[in-house]
């Protein structure tokens, strides 16, 4: 046993043990009556609670333990022959291997997990780094361990930022990214930087386990809490004086950032079944947004304080009473406020609001080992949540189109909801299957909203002569009990069986049921398919595939406008060509106006989407893999709005229902065609390199642009098929680190992509259906092209040992430099296609110029 510790020792020093697979020699029992051993991760830090699978021949089938407090397992009872031991914990790389038991004791097993996904695994090849015939070991995710993350260069150290990179746009549903946190849907990240073990995007894409696809879900495994006590502490500071000035700044901003962040974990009191981990982030940024204008009286660009302060703390209390169940609780806090929110590039000053928002959440999670095959985890969300914003300034609010934005910013509003999360799985082993079926409850909430938005009105004009002349083409105004409160309710089930068809043949099939209310479509039934098949017995070389539906979620915004505007408790008037400053000066009183309204088609059904890709994985050295992928995306009855009594194209601006104004229909008549190619290159390049790298050739066309997105012409809708808003031929991105050892380790971030496509409109409501959103005749939507964007960012970091005869395991301090967008670029942004506008052609805004973080990083 001292030598395999020495062993272990020295391969954790020297960096080479940084994950065990079978490929990778361990110290195994020679003979012995009864395999022990302990499991721990790649920093030596033990894992309790992990599931320590033994199945030996003639031996009575598969026995299953949990390691305890110390990481620590035994089986108990008679063993010898040949058995295979499988080891598995969430956020880790399963751990399989044969060894052979005699008759006398031997020294214990002392397995290093890798962090990456956890699946039931057999192993093919000769390295960890080949690629393996499982589903959700595919080569094209893109993930990060905690020690990656941490040598990237991350602006505010916001990873999930950094990672979002990998996303891809036309996978991202109604709601937004999908956010996976050990396990549940999440709508944010409650823990700091010291407290993630990983961040997975693309992993196992078609597993039905999820309502997303891969491309479009980000996943994140949490810390669990060490048996020894363990911390994190983080300082991270900004100050203008080290940025250059924003491209459309006349003076740089007086900006300043300080963050503060902090992660400790261990366990509870000395206890030996009971541990914790707290989690806490304190950042106050002094901002400061660019406003680019032009007002009547000529050009306006000034810099706008927009400060804003975060709080985010959590708790968690873990205790496994045995080694077959483990069960935690966890509280989180979550406290943001904004001020200035909403002003920059045409927006005025005297046009923005304050927000303020707070969310507190319970997490209860208790997994339990039924059977020596039977697995159990539930988890179990609680949460609350208030969000008041605040407009600063009274009065209506006055847009020129792509001019200025001035007035009261008409955005108070009150958000509450209370909610639960919920998810039940059994895994179950047999033969050559694995085995999951469950239920999620991704939202059931109850949502409260108090609009007092557009209480005194906005005005709408088409350019700066209309605003000269008095002369706008709409009023909106908004009157009555803006008070509504709704149930939300969104349920899933799944089963998907992973089958082992062979030692070079894997597949994965499942099935997924989505449901939602208020929208009375119940037959979302979504088939998973997925293969790996690798070329030869030892070759280094897996074809993968797969195909699958998903189902689309309307999120809460569509719910609350169906309810709020139904045309009498809160009442919607839009006028067209009004009286200004009074629309209502001639006399035409507000209840003389036809009402607005918002309703669902009466065909509408939840949008779904057809994703499929078929693609190879090849080892290349010794611990890197390149991958080449063709993917595509079909989708079918997306959501989208239409006014559909809005005035005929032929009549006298007239509507055909003259009791009723705007009467939006949401419905789910849109598509979508999207196809890559992608090639990728992700592991160990050289001596030094560690990193990964994507290329991407897309084409990406729909006709919506959303669920609130109105066609130009409510009557023909033949202009509206083109490109995508998000659409760009050539996107590549690369995460990486050099690491020179002790000396130091330099970070690397570079993103490039093609323009962005943008629509030539007249900036004139000609059609009088109160938008102002006419195209040129004979243009298309999407017709014009943006420009590129580049952005390199880079992190110089250096660790010091403060104490060396520990070494990595003793206390360290760690001392960074990050640049972001060291080269300066002027990355254009919001530009205009009204050829109304003084800026048509034109950008804006632009992305953030050359910024420079400092920060240190002490642990022990």
């Amino acid at each position: 046993m001292t030598r395999t510790l020495t062993l272990l020792a020295f391969s954790i020093l020297s960096g080479t043990a940084s994950a065990a697979s079978p490929a990778e020699s361990i110290e195994e029992p020679k003979r012995g009556v009864s395999p022990n051993g302990t499991v721990l991760d790649p920093s030596g830090a033990v894992i309790p609670g992990s599931t320590v699978t033994l199945n030996c021949d003639g031996a009575g089938g598969e026995r299953t333990i949990l390691t305890d407090s110390q990481g620590a397992f035994r089986f108990d009872g008679t063993l010898s022959g040949g058995c295979e031991i499988r080891v598995e914990f969430e956020g880790f790389k399963p751990f399989v291997r044969k060894v052979k038991i005699g008759t006398k004791p031997a020294a214990p097993l002392v397995i290093v997990l890798a962090i990456t996904e956890v699946h039931e695994e057999f192993f093919v090849g000769n390295d960890s780094t080949s690629p393996s015939t499982i589903a959700g070991e595919d080569r094209d995710a893109n993930r990060m361990g905690a020690e990656d993350l941490e040598g990237l260069p991350s602006l505010d150290q916001d990873y999930l930022a950094t990672m979002s990179r990998f996303l891809s746009a036309g996978s991202v549903g109604t709601s937004g990214v999908d956010l996976v946190v050990d396990g549940l849907e999440a709508n944010g990240l409650k823990v700091g930087a010291s407290a993630i073990q990983e961040i997975k995007i693309n992993q196992d894409p078609y597993s039905a386990e999820y309502s997303r696809p891969g491309r479009g879900r980000i996943e994140v495994i949490t810390k669990p809490a060490p048996p020894e006590y363990h911390g994190n502490f983080n300082v991270v500071f900004r100050d203008h004086h080290l940025d250059a000035r924003n491209t459309f700044a006349a003076t740089k901003a007086p900006e300043q950032r300080r963050g503060l962040e902090a992660f400790l974990a261990g366990p509870l009191l000395g206890s030996k079944t009971t541990s914790f981990t707290i989690s806490a982030t304190w950042q106050d940024d002094d901002l400061q947004s660019v406003v680019t204008a032009l007002g009547p009286s000529g050009a306006i660009r000034q810099n706008v304080p927009t400060p804003q302060r975060n709080v985010d703390i959590t708790g968690r209390l873990t205790r496994q009473p045995n080694q077959r169940t483990t069960y935690s609780v966890a509280y989180s806090y979550e406290d943001r406020q904004a001020r200035n929110r909403g002003v920059g590039g045409i927006t005025l000053p005297e046009a923005g609001s304050n927000y303020r928002m707070r969310e507190d959440e319970i997490i209860l999670n208790h997994r339990t080992t039924l059977t020596s095959r039977l697995v159990n985890q539930f988890r179990l969300l609680l949460g609350r949540y208030s969000a008041p914003t605040t407009s600063l300034e009274p009065g209506p609010k006055i847009v020129v189109a792509d001019a200025f934005v001035s007035g009261g910013a008409q955005a108070d509003l009150l958000r509450t909801e209370h909610h639960f999360t919920l998810t039940e799985m059994l895994s179950y082993s047999r033969g050559r299957h694995l085995f999951k079926l469950g239920i999620n409850v991704p939202d059931w909430s109850r949502r409260g909203i108090e609009d007092d938005t557009n209480a005194e009105g906005t005005f709408s004009f088409s350019s700066l002569q209309d605003y000269a002349q008095g002369r706008p083409y709409a009023f909106v105004v908004q009157r009555g009990n803006g008070h509504v409160v709704f149930l939300e309710k969104v349920l899933g089930a799944f089963v998907q069986d992973e089958i082992r068809v062979g030692p070079r043949l894997a597949l994965s099939v499942g099935l997924r049921y989505d449901w939602q209310n208020y929208f009375h479509d119940n037959d979302n039934f979504a088939p998973r398919f997925s293969f790996a098949y690798r070329l030869g017995k030892t070759s280094r070389t897996v074809l993968r595939g797969g195909a699958g539906l998903f189902y689309d979620r309307s999120g809460p915004q569509p719910i609350a406008d169906i309810l709020r505007f139904d045309g009498e408790r809160f009442r919607r008037y839009v006028i067209t060509n009004p009286s200004y400053p009074d629309p209502f000066s001639q006399g035409l009183a507000p209840s003389a106006t036809p009402v607005s309204a918002v309703r669902l088609s009466p065909d509408v059904q939840i949008p779904y989407s057809l994703h499929f890709s078929t693609g190879v994985e090849r080892q290349v050295g010794k611990r890197a893999t390149m991958t080449l992928a063709y993917t595509g995306v079909r989708g079918f009855h997306l959501f989208r709005s239409r006014d559909v009594n809005a005035p005929p194209p032929a009549g006298d601006a007239a509507r055909p229902d003259p009791s009723v104004g705007v009467l939006r229909q949401i419905e789910s008549a849109g598509r979508l065609r999207s196809d890559a190619l992608e090639v990728g290159l992700r592991g160990k390049v050289g001596r030094f390199f560690t990193g990964m790298a994507q290329y991407t050739l897309g084409w990406s066309q729909n006709d919506t642009g959303g669920v609130s997105y109105f066609p130009a012409d409510n009557y023909d809708l033949s202009g509206e098929w083109g490109r995508a808003d998000f659409d760009q031929r050539h996107r590549l991105n690369l995460l990486g680190t050099i690491d020179a050892g002790r000396k130091f380790k330099l970070g690397i971030a570079l993103s490039m992509a093609s323009g962005k496509p943008y629509s030539l409109t007249t900036g004139r409501d000609d059609n009088h259906d109160g938008l102002a959103n006419d195209r040129v005749p004979g243009a298309g939507r999407n017709t014009l092209q943006g420009p590129s964007h580049s952005v390199l960012d880079l992190r110089l970091s250096r660790e010091l040992l403060l104490d060396r005869s520990r070494g990595d395991k003793g206390p360290a301090l760690t001392l960074g430099l990050d640049g972001f967008n060291v080269l300066n670029r002027a990355n254009y942004a919001g530009f205009v296609g009204n050829i109304s506008s003084p800026f048509f052609g034109r950008a804006v805004s632009a992305n953030p110029p050359r910024k420079l973080q400092v920060s240190a990083r002490f642990k022990f």
